[in-house]
């Protein structure tokens, strides 16, 4: 298996290709000041978790990361990853 980092600004998501040509595109996280934080949701809120902390996710983030995370899954940047469709 080989495995790449995406990223762009403060975004990054893992990339890893298969034999065959495919990518499994993992969860798009954020880096912050404490590391890498992922998406989650608790009672309609929006957080940033990383490893030991856990702050309040901005509208901002929220969709960046939504919008970071569609385009990696589109027709139009899987050639650029190199990914069969």
């Amino acid at each position: 298996m080989k495995f790449e980092i995406v990223s762009r600004d403060n975004l990054v998501a893992l990339v890893e290709r298969t034999p065959d040509g495919n990518c499994n595109i993992g969860s798009t996280g954020i880096l912050t000041e404490r590391g890498i934080a992922y998406l989650m949701w608790r009672d309609g809120r929006a957080f940033l978790a990383g490893k030991g902390f856990e702050q309040p996710a901005a509208d901002e983030e929220v969709e960046a990361m939504r919008r970071f995370s569609e385009e990696l899954k589109s027709a139009s940047v899987r050639p650029k990853l190199y990914c069969s469709e």
